[in-house]
């Protein structure tokens, strides 16, 4: 297995500064645990908010304008909701009520009550990409893509309390430190990464991708190491993650993993991710210990595997087909393919919901 060990290019007005202050964020619920921030994320370890909920797959089906609502125990689609134009995602609320459903061609979020499986009224929100919550839960934060934007909404009412323009196309993934102080968000169409102060909304500094494999990285999903020393970038380009230590900010070292990385999920013990290689069909599993690729489960006949996530139980990983108009299915106990649903047009980042954690950074559901 290749590493590199890449150069950091900061942008010339900001300072270098520290990844992580001694005083976590305002208002962010305390670690459980220094070692595993994914603590809360256990196996069935369902809030008092969410456990009552019925579960179901959530499928954002891109070029069809609906959600597909697939019960996972019959594997069959129960609903179907029309959205406005483009839904992208699907994102747990930091709250964990409520379900955005991300039309970023249309300009709106729909909202979603997982409890009833009912849709509500969209919330008109320009180029809604993607969509994180600070920490403490204080704000949603907007990834607007074609806008070349951060943006900063109240969680709740969507108002704007503050606009980050960014210098880089295609701004889309993002994760947040241990102790929620600064976040990492990926740039997608030109290999950059960007560096924000969360309380602040402000970005620090900007650093560029190493070109050492390909001429132009492609970065996607973020994550943080359960220990919170470590961010994974998964780059479509160079054809796996980019690990960069979270107080070491551009400095980037290259696993391996697949034809187009494309999602990262952190397994319910926390020992390992799940990283969907979405150019060959298959997800490799990397082991947080050693930081080695372990296992490569292939999709029969090849596939498109996108964004998704973990069941509740922690046995199997869900994830959208993107080129196949199909979900996916694997079996996490015994390493394997287990089936394809059927769903609509170009499907994207579905969420399978309720799962464990006390509150949600955003995305397709990331717990802490």
């Amino acid at each position: 297995m290749r590493k590199f060990l890449g150069l950091v290019i900061l942008a010339a007005t900001t300072l270098f500064l520290p990844a992580s202050a001694s005083t976590p964020l305002a208002g962010m619920p305390p670690v459980l645990d220094q070692n595993d921030i994914y603590a809360a994320d256990r196996a069935n370890q369902l809030s008092d908010v969410v456990k009552n909920m019925p579960e179901r797959v959530y499928v954002p089906n891109h070029t069809s304008n609906t959600v597909s609502v697939i019960d996972p125990k019959t594997f069959k689609v129960v609903k179907t909701f029309k959205t406005a134009k483009g839904p992208q995602h699907v994102v747990p609320s930091w709250d964990l009520k409520t379900l955005w459903v991300n039309n970023n061609e249309g300009n709106y979020l729909t909202p979603i009550n997982p409890a009833t499986v009912t849709i509500g009224k969209p919330v008109y929100v320009h180029d809604p990409y993607n969509l994180y919550f600070t920490p403490n839960g204080k704000y949603a934060v907007v990834m607007a893509e074609a806008d070349q934007q951060i943006v900063f909404r109240d969680p709740h009412t969507m108002a704007i309390k503050k606009v980050v323009k960014v210098p880089c196309p295609g701004v889309n993934h993002a994760d947040w430190t241990k102790d929620g102080n600064f976040f990492m968000a990926s740039c997608e169409f030109n290999g950059e990464m960007l560096w924000l102060n969360t309380s602040k909304m402000a970005l620090v500094k900007t650093a560029k991708l190493p070109h050492t494999y390909v001429k132009n990285p492609m970065p996607q999903d973020v994550k943080i190491s359960p220990d919170g020393s470590t961010f994974y970038i998964a780059d479509m380009m160079s054809n796996g993650v980019w690990m960069m230590k979270a107080n070491n900010f551009g400095h980037f070292t290259l696993i391996k993993t697949g034809q187009e990385a494309h999602g990262i999920y952190v397994t319910r013990d926390s020992k390992t991710a799940l990283i969907t290689n979405r150019g060959e069909g298959s997800v490799s599993v990397l082991r947080f210990s050693d930081n080695k690729i372990i296992a490569k489960w292939k999709i029969p006949g090849g596939g498109s595997p996108d964004m998704g996530g973990i069941s509740a139980d922690g046995t199997q990983f869900w994830v959208s087909g993107r080129y196949d108009n199909v979900v996916y299915v694997f079996d996490i106990v015994h390493g394997k393919f287990l089936t394809k649903i059927k769903v609509g047009k170009e499907p994207h980042g579905l969420a399978i919901y309720p799962q464990p954690g006390r509150y949600s950074l955003g995305h397709t559901g990331v717990f802490r």
